[in-house]
């Protein structure tokens, strides 16, 4: 073996002897940084399930809210139902009762009113007849008419209430 070939099998060598260093480091390097990465991916893991489970019970709270409200708003629309049927049945009651004639409608008069010719006497009469104010009694056609404007304004009345409560609850904060 010439000195040339001794010296190209020992810069072989030394490149072998390298390869396998850089190998063994390479491969050493790898297991740690695999370690260090299956730890961080393992933290990641356990922050994930915490952030998930946090925002699940966030939203089952909300939930639970959002349920709360629709069974209270629930219960409010039925009682406002329940006055509203309760009116009208009132209401178709006493235009029965107009209809049928047995209640009549009738207004206060003016006891002041000069113009009316009817006054009453400032002193009792011999026949004994009380003089209570006077009153003035409504012809059935209008007295329906009247009625039909109270049922409405009650309804009206009843709907602003409900609005009302619907309102307070939806924009109270719980």
């Amino acid at each position: 073996m010439t000195p040339v070939q001794k010296l190209a099998s020992l810069a072989a060598l030394i490149l072998l002897a390298m390869a396998v260093s850089f190998g063994a480091a390479w491969q050493v390097q790898e297991w740690r940084y695999d370690g260090k990465l299956a730890k961080q991916a393992g933290q990641f893991q356990t922050d994930l399930d915490a952030i998930g489970n946090a925002a699940t019970a966030q939203a089952r709270a909300e939930q639970d809210k959002r349920l709360a409200t629709e069974q209270q708003l629930a219960a409010a629309d039925q009682q406002h139902t329940k006055e509203l049927s309760d009116a009208q049945r009132n209401q178709a009651l006493l235009r029965d009762r107009l209809a049928t004639a047995d209640v009549r409608l009738s207004v206060l008069l003016d006891a002041t009113d000069s113009a009316g010719a009817c006054d009453v006497p400032s002193t009792p009469c011999a026949v004994g007849v009380v003089h209570a104010a006077r009153r003035a009694q409504l012809d059935p056609a209008h007295a329906q008419r009247i009625i039909a404007i109270t049922d409405a304004g009650d309804q009206g009345l009843i709907a602003l209430r409900a609005c009302q409560a619907y309102l307070k609850e939806v924009s109270t904060p719980k």
